[in-house]
């Protein structure tokens, strides 16, 4: 049991002030921090990229194949198209499905270049959802 020997006034007054110093603490070591992490996430080495290893989708029924050959022939399924014209052939084939997707396959020997051109053209066209298709590395 405890007893209050003082009956005065309590002359204890709030104090409505936030103390920031902890905050700017944290802050200035996370800027560090990001300062130091930022260079190291960019991506400057050249590589000879693996196949892949990954267990293989499932197939759908009617799959839209886009094929670009080592001659910078595109091609739609079987039929062979300009790049100008993938967009329409893809219309056609696709029924005007752009949620549908499209399988992008290359050969090896296909330029960078020509593959991001491919690509640039499906996104102009409308076709978001595109799967690069190659060799199961398992079968070799």
């Amino acid at each position: 049991m405890g007893v209050r020997m003082q009956h005065g006034e309590d002359d204890l007054t709030e104090t409505h002030e936030i103390n920031v110093t902890p905050f700017i603490d944290v802050m200035l070591v996370l800027l560090i921090i990001f300062m130091v992490a930022a260079p190291l996430a960019t991506v400057d080495v050249a590589l000879d990229l693996p196949q892949s290893n990954a267990a293989p989708a499932p197939r759908p029924n009617q799959p839209v194949f886009v094929s670009v050959r080592q001659d910078s022939g595109v091609y739609v399924g079987d039929d062979p198209v300009a790049m100008g014209a993938l967009g329409a052939m893809l219309d056609k084939v696709t029924e005007n499905d752009h949620d549908e997707r499209i399988f992008l396959r290359a050969d090896k020997h296909v330029d960078y270049d020509m593959i991001m051109q491919v690509l640039n053209a499906l996104r102009t066209a409308g076709y978001l959802k595109v799967a690069l298709v190659g060799l199961d590395a398992s079968s070799e």
